[in-house]
C-alpha cells in the first residue's frame, strides 16, 4: 500500500521558490512588502507543492485556529535559523501555523508597533531575544501578555534557571571551555574577535560568549586582551581580525561565531600563516560548513534546533497549564576539536 504524501512544508515552498521562508511568510500573510516578481514565484511553488498553511486549512475545516507568532531581526544567522526551523516542525506536528515578523534593527520599533505585529491579543509569541529588537520586544510582551509568550537567547544558568519563559543554552560557560582548552593546549593568551551585543536599553549586556573568555583568562593568572569588535558579516570579520593577524604574538583566536572564524582562516590563509602551526582558531555554534573547511574548523557545538522545540513546547505549557511542562531536551555545548587547533610552535 503507498504510504500517504507528507503535506509540504513553508521550506518546501522556500526551496523550490529560491526564497528564504521569510518571504513565504509574508506572501501567506498578504504583506504588501514582497516584489510582485517574488510573489508570483512564491506562489507557483504553493500551487506545485500543494502547500497549504495551518491556519487556512483548519479554517476551511472549520475548527479552532492554534496559530504562533515568532519575531525576530535576523533569522539568516545560522542559531535563529536553526531554532526557527525547530519551532517551525514542533508547530507543524501538532496542526499550528507559524507566523514570522521581523524586526527590522535599523528601525526604532515603539511598544504599539511590536504589538501591533500581533495578529490578536494574547498571540502565543517566540521571540528571538539575542540582540536589541528582540531584547525590547521581550520587555514589551512580558509588560503586556507574560503568560502567552517565550524568549530564545544566550543566558546564563541562573538566568534561565530564575526565568519561567526563557529558552537557551549557557553559551559563556562554553566560551570558558574553549578557552581552557587553548590555553591547555600551551597558549600563553587567547585573543577574541567578538560578534555584536546587545548593550543598549534592552540589552542587558548580553555579551556572555566574551564574558567567559574573558573570565577564564582572568581566573588563569593570563593577560586579557581587549576584545576586538566584529560585525556579523564575511567582510566586516575579515577586516576587523586584520590587526589581530598581522601580530605575529597572537597564537590563539576565540572567534565569535563560526562566520567570524571562516573569515580569520581565509585571512590567516592570505597572510601566510600556518593554521594550527602559527596561530589556532576556534569557531561557535558548529554551522554545518565547518566540517568542511580546508583545515576543518575547531567548534563549539550548540543544538539551536532543538531549543526551537523546547520553547514551541514551553510556550503551550504557558499558554495551557494541562500541557506538561518540558525539560530541556538539548545537549549542553560541546566543543568540537577538529584541525585549527593545536598547541603554538616552539620559539628557539
Amino acid at each position: 500500500m503507498a504510504q500517504p504524501k507528507k503535506a509540504a512544508s513553508i521550506w518546501d515552498v522556500a526551496r523550490l521558490a529560491g526564497v528564504s521562508h521569510q518571504t513565504v511568510s509574508r506572501v501567506v500573510n498578504g504583506s504588501p512588502r514582497v516584489a510582485a516578481a517574488t510573489r508570483d514565484k512564491v506562489l507557483e511553488a504553493i500551487a506545485e507543492l500543494g502547500y497549504r498553511p495551518n491556519r487556512l486549512a483548519r479554517s476551511l475545516a472549520g475548527g479552532a485556529v492554534e496559530s504562533v507568532t515568532v519575531l525576530a531581526a535576523d533569522t539568516s544567522l545560522y542559531g535563529p535559523e536553526a531554532a526557527l526551523r525547530g519551532i517551525e516542525k514542533a508547530a507543524r506536528s501538532l496542526d499550528w501555523s507559524v507566523q514570522i515578523s521581523v524586526l527590522d534593527p535599523a528601525d526604532t520599533h515603539s511598544d504599539e508597533d511590536i504589538i501591533a505585529r500581533l495578529p490578536r491579543a494574547g498571540e502565543p509569541t517566540i521571540i528571538m531575544a539575542h540582540d536589541e529588537p528582540g531584547m525590547r520586544a521581550k520587555q514589551v510582551l512580558l509588560d503586556t501578555q507574560p503568560q502567552a509568550m517565550v524568549a530564545i537567547g544566550p543566558y546564563t544558568a541562573e538566568e534561565l534557571a530564575a526565568s519561567p519563559w526563557l529558552v537557551g543554552m549557557d553559551d559563556g560557560k562554553a566560551a570558558a571551555e574553549a578557552t581552557r582548552y587553548l590555553l591547555d593546549q600551551g597558549h600563553e593568551t587567547v585573543h577574541h574577535l567578538a560578534i555584536p551585543t546587545s548593550t543598549g536599553t534592552f540589552g542587558g549586556g548580553k555579551a556572555h560568549r566574551a564574558d567567559g573568555w574573558a573570565r577564564t583568562l582572568r581566573e588563569a593568572g593570563r593577560e586579557v586582551p581587549d576584545a576586538v569588535p566584529s560585525g556579523w558579516t564575511f567582510a566586516e570579520a575579515f577586516k576587523a581580525v586584520q590587526p589581530l593577524i598581522a601580530d605575529p604574538s597572537v597564537t590563539a583566536i576565540l572567534c565569535g561565531n563560526d562566520h567570524l572564524a571562516l573569515a580569520t582562516l581565509r585571512a590567516a590563509h592570505l597572510a601566510g600563516r600556518d593554521v594550527p602551526g602559527d596561530l589556532s582558531i576556534v569557531g561557535f555554534d558548529n554551522t554545518p560548513f565547518t566540517a568542511y573547511t580546508t583545515p576543518a574548523l575547531t567548534t563549539v557545538n550548540q543544538d539551536f534546533e532543538s531549543v526551537g522545540r523546547g520553547a514551541f513546547e514551553l510556550l503551550r505549557h504557558r499558554v495551557d497549564s494541562t500541557n506538561p511542562r518540558p525539560k530541556p531536551s538539548w545537549p549542553d555545548p560541546e566543543l568540537i576539536i577538529r584541525e585549527t587547533s593545536g598547541p603554538p610552535r616552539s620559539r628557539s
